[in-house]
């Protein structure tokens, strides 16, 4: 099945019937963050951001898990060739490469862990991984945010993991790489961000 826009929206629109949550609109919002700042990056297509960032917690679909999501997700976009969102479905939660370095449990099989633990090591990031990664810690489910702020949100709901803080040290060195690009703060490209992160 061809990755589109009107498939990637249709298998949001179906997941969200199989599991309703809070996912869905911070799922929404990080697409729209990462066609923001892609729009300004000559090297990526905004239309593709926009896909990987809406698809990126697909594996939520099938129900309420930690980590399980990821492989879920990877499955999910795998049966249907798309194989670049199936990668940014784990890559999402690993700024940094090393299968013990995310917060949350991991719910998977052992078969899906080890699955995991292979595919991360044998991944070569883009910037359509690395612009997710920083997308997804920008937002919340009301909207564009503060990283400082999405980073309590996290710890609040996960606790402080041994790898907290290297996690949030990457997402600041992913936002100063793309801001080179873009030649200002993504904040400027992210409306609502002031209002939504002193809500």
């Amino acid at each position: 099945m061809e990755l589109n826009l009107t498939n990637a929206e249709a298998a949001l629109k179906k997941a969200a019937e199989s599991n309703p949550g809070l996912w869905i609109d911070h799922s929404r919002y990080v697409a729209e963050a990462c066609k923001n700042i892609a729009s300004h990056c000559q090297e990526l297509s905004a239309e593709d951001a926009y896909i990987y960032g809406l698809l990126h917690d697909i594996g939520r679909y099938s129900g309420v898990s930690h980590n399980r999501h990821l492989t879920d997700g990877y499955h999910y976009c795998m049966e249907r060739g798309w194989e670049k969102a199936a990668q940014i479905c784990i890559s999402h939660a690993y700024m940094i490469k090393d299968i013990k370095a995310v917060t949350g449990d991991f719910d998977m099989s052992e078969a899906d862990y080890r699955l995991m633990e292979q595919l991360l090591a044998d991944m070569v990031y883009d910037d359509y991984d690395r612009l997710v990664q920083l997308c997804d810690a920008l937002v919340l489910p009301t909207g564009f945010c503060l990283l400082e702020k999405r980073f309590v949100d996290v710890t609040i709901r996960y606790g402080i993991h041994p790898s907290s803080v290297d996690r949030w040290i990457k997402i600041y060195e992913i936002k100063a790489y793309f801001e080179k690009q873009i030649g200002c703060s993504v904040y400027e490209l992210l409306p609502g961000v002031i209002e939504n992160s002193f809500r």
